[in-house]
């Protein structure tokens, strides 16, 4: 079956992650729940950029009295938040349902984060790939260390010596100083 060339939707079920991948749980645990929502969505939008993925996550209401509404973070990363009475359960699934309906999505992959179980069956019958928190979680984790180890290399000189360091007209202004011109 061929692939479109569409990067992949990335849709994230919020509060279900954050329950589960244990850096956030702790970080709720002892700083609050906005806290955590922050640290995801930080580590969202490096993922999302390196991993070439449209991401969508999707918080609940929780109490909230106002309307549906969607945040735009970066390019390749928004924010939803549920309207009253409204879970990310229910938008998720409604997403799902639209987005498989959309002929030009055919062949476009579409991912759901979540460990809810009912969830996971859903969103599988409408042809999306699932993942659970702690694959989540490994998948963003892992993809930070090789953003930093990309940087490492990248800051890095290429020898011991501060001249390999130096941009290429600098050393050669430097090797004319030497031989004395």
């Amino acid at each position: 079956m061929p692939r479109s060339s569409a990067r992949p939707l990335l849709l994230v079920d919020g509060y279900n992650i954050i329950g589960l991948w244990s850096k956030l749980k702790t970080k709720r645990d002892f700083d609050g729940l906005e806290a955590s929502r922050r640290e995801l969505i930080e580590s969202l939008i490096n993922y999302s950029a390196f991993e070439g993925l449209d991401t969508l996550v999707v918080f609940d209401a929780h109490s909230r009295h106002e309307p549906c509404f969607t945040e735009v973070i970066s390019k390749s990363l928004s924010v939803c938040y549920t309207e009253f009475g409204q879970t990310a359960d229910t938008y998720i699934e409604k997403t799902c349902a639209t987005f498989r309906r959309n002929l030009g999505n055919l062949h476009r992959r579409l991912i759901v984060a979540t460990s809810d179980r009912a969830q996971q069956q859903t969103v599988l019958g409408y042809g999306a790939e699932w993942m659970s928190a702690l694959q989540f979680a490994q998948a963003i984790e892992a993809t930070e260390r090789r953003c930093r180890s990309k940087q490492k290399t990248r800051n890095k000189p290429s020898s011991r010596f501060l001249v390999s360091g130096l941009d290429a007209e600098a050393q050669q202004r430097l090797a004319q100083l030497r031989r004395g011109l």
